[in-house]
């Protein structure tokens, strides 16, 4: 398997500490009344800098694909039942819809780098569901437009049935992201759709309202995009 972004993440953040020390070591050199405090507070930086990457290390290792996987079925588990409820009980002329984010949502963004990219199988069991029932599928993204159409792609041959897809523009790239995703629910809905449910990973994928019910999908403070 391919080597998780997040302890990438951490090794970069302590070498960059350590270099940040390494840089200022001349600065204290200079000042004899200095350096001995200068050394102290130096070796202590590190020293918490290395603790925290190597929590941050040991946790994120706890996380393995598997794991994921469990915890997503988990919440789609409960995330089946309630659409085979709404779904039935859809009212005369409403046009239900789904929205969905996608890295760690609707396609396995984090766990591997090929492409196109495999869905979450969770995601796309219930998904799925909803389509052949008459449900629309939307999904919106933090994704820049200039990557719309391989996305599109993407989500096309890993199952999914688009309704439509949302990216950012240039202006939205300076937007609140948690803003910028309400915005889009709100133009679905502008559009006669009901959001009977809205599945991301991620609390900007869900605040904001502009949706009957939502289901948070494991992010595991954060680890994943």
């Amino acid at each position: 398997m391919a080597r998780h972004p997040w302890l990438h993440r951490a090794s970069v953040a302590a070498v960059s500490a350590a270099a940040l020390v390494a840089l200022a070591a001349p600065a204290e050199a200079a000042t004899t009344a200095r350096s001995t405090a200068g050394t102290a507070t130096s070796t202590a930086t590190i020293a918490a800098t290395e603790t925290t990457a190597t929590t941050t290390a040991s946790a994120a290792a706890d996380v393995d694909y598997a794991t994921w996987q469990k915890d997503c079925q988990a919440v789609m588990d409960q995330a089946l039942p309630y659409l085979k409820e709404r779904i039935a009980g859809v009212a005369p002329g409403e046009k239900q819809a789904i929205v969905l984010d996608i890295d760690n949502t609707s396609l396995e963004t984090d766990f591997g780098f090929s492409f196109p990219q495999p869905a979450n199988r969770p995601v796309l069991e219930v998904a799925r569901y909803a389509q052949e029932h008459g449900v629309a599928l939307f999904f919106v993204t933090a994704r820049p437009g200039i990557i719309h159409a391989p996305t599109a792609y993407n989500l096309d041959h890993a199952g999914y049935e688009s309704s439509g897809l949302y990216v950012r523009g240039f202006f939205d790239l300076f937007r609140n992201v948690a803003e910028y995703k309400t915005a889009q629910r709100a133009d679905i809905e502008s559009r006669g759709y009901t959001i009977i449910a809205n599945i991301g990973n991620s609390a900007t994928d869900l605040s904001g309202g502009h949706a009957e019910k939502t289901f948070k999908l494991p992010d595991y403070d954060g680890q994943l995009s």
